[in-house]
């Protein structure tokens, strides 16, 4: 079952816990069944890769951002960070809001 994200790809947040806490990034994927984001330059872990032949890669220890929990990034809007609700519009649009401002975050 997938999880309703008030996060979205290319969002810019800010991580509120864990070693990266006080960061900030722009999320490159969601992982909405996980309830979880990856953010970039974020929660780096070294992976050890096997060199490959075929897709011509060579082997080596390689940084790569791993997944870090939703509830853990805010949401930066104005450069402060913010909580998300929804609006319906008068058009029957449904958009993100913010709470600290009120302003449609596209």
């Amino acid at each position: 079952m997938a999880i309703r994200l008030k996060i979205k790809k290319n969002d810019q947040v800010v991580v509120l816990s864990g070693r990266d806490k006080g960061k900030r990034g722009r999320v490159i994927d969601v992982l909405t069944k996980k309830g979880k984001v990856i953010v970039e330059g974020i929660n780096l872990l070294k992976h050890h890769e096997r060199p490959n032949r075929q897709r011509g890669m060579a082997g080596g220890i390689v940084e790569r951002e791993a997944p870090i929990d939703a509830s853990n990034v805010m949401v930066l809007e104005g450069g402060k960070p913010t909580r998300i609700s929804y609006q319906i519009l008068q058009d029957g649009r449904k958009v993100r809001v913010s709470k600290k401002t009120g302003a449609v975050i596209e």
